[in-house]
């Protein structure tokens, strides 16, 4: 796991400058069009995956394609990654930085799997809710899960609140067949 490690120091680095420089949302929105771009296009991951094309080529690349987009900043630090030769973990370190953003900021990430698209006012609700739970601010990312009879699971990093009618079934079950409770 060096890897994590080492896209950790670099996002950490760049959390910390955005920070003295005053300048976090800029950097923010760079670097999420920078994730959401080598996300969507699997010839630039493999082209900065790929030994055989020369860093410099690389850079000319990445400035081709974003130099009009993002800002002096964050070119400066892919330039900084690209002379590292750490090219190839630009999305991770990508990826980090945006979570160590949102750390600092106080705001979780919650993924919730739903059987239907929630309301408005069903989605406000679960908001606030995970919210009080949390004791942060929350970004709901919603998911379609048609195999969910009804509910919601919620899965914040690594905890799962299942609040799913399949679960809550499993779990009635589990109690008819080891007797905590009968129909009597």
């Amino acid at each position: 796991m060096a890897d994590f490690r080492v896209l950790h120091r670099y996002a950490t680095s760049l959390l910390e400058t955005a920070l003295e420089k005053n300048n976090l949302d800029t950097i923010s929105s760079d670097i999420d069009l920078l994730v959401n771009t080598m996300e969507k296009s699997r010839q630039l991951q493999l082209m900065l995956e790929n030994p055989v094309i020369r860093p410099e080529l690389k850079l000319n690349i990445l400035k081709e394609i974003f130099s009009n987009k993002i800002s002096k900043e964050s070119i400066d630090f892919i330039e900084f990654i690209v002379s590292k030769k750490r090219e190839n973990l630009l999305e991770e370190i990508g990826r980090r930085f945006l979570q160590l953003k949102d750390e600092h900021l106080g705001i979780a990430n919650v993924e919730v799997t739903t059987a239907v698209e929630f309301s408005n006012e069903q989605t406000e609700v679960l908001q606030k809710k995970m919210e009080n739970v949390l004791n942060k601010k929350v970004r709901l990312k919603f998911k379609i899960d048609s195999d969910l009879v009804g509910g919601f699971i919620a899965k914040v990093d690594d905890t799962l609140y299942d609040a799913s009618i399949k679960h809550q079934l499993e779990l009635l079950k589990k109690q008819f067949l080891t007797g905590e409770i009968s129909l009597n």
